[in-house]
């Protein structure tokens, strides 16, 4: 299980710890990464996945799951999001049709 948001990309970033004396040592930063259940209103289920708390709450400022995805660059997203995204691109055609 890699350390990596599923919806942001946000992954590990490695840097200095920097002492008073001013010496460095190596360090990781992880992010907070949470494991939740979120609901997609087109699809009408619940997911469940691997994410930080910042993208948690992007996902809530944003008005959901759904209108998230469909925001959200292809890039950043992890494979089980990509074809999220697509069933609720299709569940959303076929309502409009």
């Amino acid at each position: 299980m890699s350390r990596r948001c599923e919806l942001t990309g946000k992954a590990v970033q490695t840097g200095n710890l920097v002492s008073h004396s001013n010496r460095k040592t190596r360090t990781r930063f992880l992010p907070n990464l949470c494991n939740v259940t979120l609901i997609s209103d087109a699809l009408g289920r619940s997911v469940r996945l691997r994410i930080a708390a910042a993208a948690l709450r992007s996902v809530e400022h944003r008005g959901g799951l759904d209108a998230f995805l469909l925001k959200a660059r292809e890039d950043d997203l992890s494979q089980n999001c990509k074809t999220l995204r697509r069933e609720i691109i299709k569940k959303q055609a076929v309502a409009a049709a």
